[in-house]
């Protein structure tokens, strides 16, 4: 039986490319087709997998200006050929599930969420620093994005949502009906520490739409020590909101490292509405509580005033750690 994985994209590390990992472990054979592969940014292991990338690999600057070519990605994932594949394994947070298979294949997608970009447009990109020409263009692009991915419902024979809050988002904007598995954290890799240290921490990637630039406020505030792990686009505009000499941008870290700085920190920060969120479980299994924002994932997985705390008024639940 002839297995392929359809992944949207590898140009970045984050919960969806571990589950990618984990996919590649359970079927070692199956090769991974995805419309971008920038190596450097992601970990040493993606080098050795079978990864077959579509022709947008040969764009100029793919690196950089990925979020330009947003209108070639569905093309991408189409042109490759799968025909001869048994099972077709996308995993999609938008256009790997349109992937198209053989006519006697079985696709089963596991979603993180439908195209978040474009279901959930105003949200996503109201904090991207983005001139009014650009947004126009941007709406045009999301309408044909949105006609797409309503054509494209139907390749997939099976969805599989990484959360509750992901099946009922499936059932309001495609109208199907999903189960949910949550993605795969390894728990047993993490340490509880003897003692903490005094300060709280964010391991995230850094983009807009992670409300980072919510805890930075409150910290610049509050005067408590902040330690920001993870690198993205929106590293610059971050750092220089970072008007508190106690927050500290780290950038990427080994495996490690991030160990011990989860089994140290005084809280984990969940700031941002998530599909399903692998950091905050991260920092349960490292006994750390987590401030979260009551939304998405972050409802499912942490227990009120024992595993954490939702957020009310941020500044005053931060008070209560000290």
């Amino acid at each position: 039986m002839k297995i392929a994985i359809v992944h949207d994209y590898l140009n970045q590390y984050g919960g969806a490319e571990r589950v990618v990992e984990v996919l590649h472990d359970i079927f070692p054979e199956a090769p991974i087709y995805t419309s971008i592969f920038v190596k450097e940014n992601m970990p040493v292991n993606f080098q050795n997998m079978d990864i077959r990338t579509s022709f947008m690999q040969k764009f100029p600057f793919i690196n950089y200006l990925y979020r330009f070519y947003l209108l070639f990605y569905p093309k991408a994932i189409e042109s490759f050929n799968l025909k001869s594949y048994d099972i077709i394994i996308s995993s999609s947070s938008a256009f790997a599930k349109g992937a198209i298979k053989g006519s006697d294949a079985l696709h089963l997608c596991y979603c993180y969420t439908p195209m978040r970009f474009a279901w959930d447009y105003e949200n996503y990109i109201k904090k991207e620093c983005l001139n009014i020409i650009i947004k126009k263009i941007l709406l045009l692009a999301i309408r044909y994005l949105k006609k797409w991915d309503l054509k494209t419902i139907n390749r997939v024979d099976y969805y599989v949502g990484i959360s509750k809050n992901i099946s009922e988002r499936l059932k309001r904007i495609y109208n199907i009906d999903a189960e949910y598995l949550y993605p795969p954290v390894k728990t047993s890799e993490f340490k509880i520490s003897d003692k903490t240290e005094d300060f709280f921490l964010i391991v995230s990637r850094l983009s807009a739409y992670k409300n980072i630039d919510l805890a930075i406020r409150v910290f610049n505030k509050i005067g408590l020590p902040l330690k920001i792990i993870g690198n993205g686009g929106s590293r610059k505009y971050l750092e220089k909101l970072a008007t508190s000499k106690l927050i500290e941008f780290i950038g990427r870290i080994s495996e490690e490292e991030l160990l011990n700085y989860y089994s140290k920190c005084r809280a984990y920060i969940f700031p941002g509405s998530e599909d399903f969120g692998i950091s905050p479980i991260e920092a349960q299994a490292s006994g750390r509580p987590v401030i979260a924002f009551a939304a998405g994932g972050a409802l499912e997985t942490i227990i009120e005033n024992k595993t954490g705390i939702f957020l009310g008024r941020f500044r005053r639940v931060i008070s209560r750690c000290n």
